[in-house]
């Protein structure tokens, strides 16, 4: 592992039946020497409220969200969000937005999922403005908040705005308007090709690429029985790609695995969860995500690491580990081992 590289980790809350679990996992992460800890939101717990418990139980460990939707909340309570949490960690917070999923945006919130770049946007930029502490004066095509001010203090440094995006234009909305861009799922070589449309876009924000912090998650798992990790990672992929949304699969299909995808989706439909996980070939697996022995999970988050402008790698677990699975996976990619 390169000293210039961060290792972070995602916090698995639905696979907790408490938040106490998932607090005790971000304190040996930190203890473990991980930069940041990650807790991502769908219809389940409320994720600034965990996020706050976490920061009131560490340290010095970094905790961000993955990710807060313009859709489940308004710009400024989000920018709100953020002033909060960077208040409670004493400045260790990383505000993420991304437009999140139209199942989640439609059935859950119950809202039509258009624009999502363009919400995005304005989202980013309304945080901004809440969290300078001017009054929040912003007109824009989707939101237009108008004539209130911050009515606690502004926090100092104000928490940086990532953005989650997967496509060319989102990626290069992330790096003109955000302070870092947080990828999922994307293959190898197709993360490659997007640094280019993120450097473009920050490029057309007058920044360079090297004042972005760029923080690919990657799902792992590492156990000495090699074959039962790859067989969590092939689930996990398969859901991610047949149900948890269009992006993924899209962006999987655009790095040359139409044919795959379209098949996994078919074969999860048609006969269910473990005939779509065998669809999932190895050359795939190991283009998108990392898992195996100890020792060779370790090299496939190198080979992620060692791409030119990753700065951090996001170590995420794969549905159904146990928790002794995820602590063994969590150690196996400690930062101080």
């Amino acid at each position: 592992m390169s000293a210039d590289i961060n290792r972070d980790v995602v916090l698995p809350l639905d696979e907790y039946d408490n938040i106490e679990e998932a607090v005790s996992l971000a304190q040996r992460a930190e203890t473990m020497g991980y930069g940041a800890v990650s807790v991502g939101e769908t219809a389940g717990r409320n994720v600034p409220l965990v996020l706050s418990v976490v920061a009131e139980r560490t340290d010095e460990i970094g905790i961000a969200d993955d990710v807060i939707s313009p859709y489940s909340r308004s710009p400024a309570a989000i920018g709100q969000t953020a002033v909060t949490l960077q208040e409670i960690s004493d400045g260790r917070f990383r505000l993420r937005i991304g437009a999140s999923s139209p199942a989640l945006a439609e059935r859950w919130h119950g809202l039509e999922f258009d624009r999502p770049l363009r919400r995005v946007r304005e989202a980013v930029e309304i945080v901004r403005q809440v969290q300078s502490g001017q009054r929040l004066e912003y007109d824009g095509e989707i939101f237009s908040p108008d004539g209130l001010t911050l009515e606690c203090e502004p926090p100092e440094p104000p928490a940086p705005v990532d953005v989650a995006a997967l496509g060319p234009k989102a990626t290069e909305l992330a790096g003109r308007f955000g302070d870092g861009w947080v990828p999922q799922l994307l293959p190898y070589e197709q993360l490659q090709a997007r640094l280019g449309d993120l450097k473009r876009g920050a490029e057309l924000g007058d920044r360079q690429l090297d004042d972005l912090r760029v923080a690919p998650l990657l799902r792992c798992c590492a156990l000495e029985d090699g074959e039962r990790a790859r067989e969590y990672a092939r689930s996990q992929l398969a859901f991610m790609i047949a149900v948890y949304g269009p992006f993924y699969r899209q962006a999987i299909a655009d790095a040359g695995w139409t044919e795959l995808t379209e098949r996994v989706r078919d074969r999860w439909h048609e006969s269910g969860r473990e005939a779509a996980a065998a669809a999932i070939t190895d050359d795939l697996l190991e283009a998108v995500v990392a898992a195996g022995t100890p020792a060779e999970v370790r090299d496939q988050v190198e080979r992620f690491e060692a791409i030119d402008g990753v700065d951090a790698i996001q170590v995420a677990f794969c549905g159904g580990m146990s928790d002794d699975e995820r602590d063994r996976t969590l150690e196996a990619l400690a930062p101080s081992r």
